[in-house]
Formats: structure tokens, C-alpha cells, sequence
């Protein structure tokens, strides 16, 4: 399904709304809530790859309802930031295209 860039902020801004509304703390609780919550999840992403190699088998439904989680983390981390899940895009793929232009996509450390 193809969405116009005009669909695409909107679902986007309405996401972050929803996020909102699911918050129940507030002021510094909400950040280490956030913020566990996001690595917790993170966590189960990688329990469901993990039973590719336990299991023989990977159950993708379940792998991307996880990453869902994991997303709605993210936006409420950003949220909490002034971000939004665009401007999240946009830093990544410039942080990421600099380090291309520089030669320095592979190594570790931040200012590379």
C-alpha cells in the first residue's frame, strides 16, 4: 500500500498522539519508565531471533509485533525530547550518510 507523504506525517503525528494517551507516569519516571521499556522490549526482539537457532524456526508475526513495542518506545522517548519519529529518520540518515562520506561506516564510537 502506497502512502502519500501528507498520509505519512499524519499517521505519524496521530501515532505519537496514541503513544500519549497510553503514558501513566509522568516527569522523571516517565523517562526511566521509557527508557526501560524500550531496552526490555528491544530484549524480546531478540528472544524471538534467538528461536532461530534454539528452535529451527522464527515467527515473524511475532518478531514484528515485538518491534511495534519497540517503535512505540522510541516515539515516547522522543516525545519526551521534542522529537518526533521524522526527525528521528532525518538525524539517522544524515548521522549515517556523513559516516559513509567519511569512510568511517564500519568501527565503533559515536564521532566517527
Amino acid at each position: 500500500m502506497m502512502y502519500s507523504a501528507k498520509d505519512m506525517k499524519d499517521m505519524i503525528d496521530m501515532y505519537s498522539q496514541f503513544v500519549e494517551d497510553k503514558m501513566l507516569t509522568k516527569g522523571r519516571e516517565r523517562l526511566i519508565e521509557n527508557a526501560l521499556g524500550l531496552t526490555g522490549e528491544a530484549g524480546e526482539v531478540s528472544e524471538k531471533i534467538k528461536k532461530l537457532f534454539r528452535d529451527k524456526r522464527i515467527d515473524d508475526d511475532a518478531v514484528l509485533k515485538e518491534l511495534g513495542d519497540v517503535l512505540f518506545y522510541t516515539v515516547a522517548l522522543s516525545n519526551i525530547f521534542g522529537g518526533s519519529l521524522v526527525k528521528i529518520i532525518e538525524l539517522n540518515m544524515e548521522k549515517l550518510n556523513e559516516r559513509v562520506k567519511n569512510g568511517t561506516l564500519q568501527g565503533s564510537g559515536d564521532n566517527r
